[in-house]
């Protein structure tokens, strides 16, 4: 399972690093980015938590 972030509808907010901190990080451009990495059993839950709580709908993660 890996998490995507569409940097065309992300507004940059901050919510996503704010809830999943080990997927999710803002770059220079003040935009979201996730990390290439597979995401651990244990970071699931966090990071589709943080996917539902996108206010633009701009992350996926599968």
């Amino acid at each position: 399972m890996k998490a995507f972030v569409d940097k065309e509808t992300c507004i940059g907010c901050g919510t996503c690093p704010a809830i999943c901190p080990e997927i999710f990080e803002m770059e220079d451009d003040g935009k979201a980015v996730a990390s290439d990495a597979e995401i651990a059993n244990d970071l699931k839950e966090s990071a589709q938590d943080a996917a539902e709580s996108c206010p633009v709908d701009a992350i996926m993660v599968r």
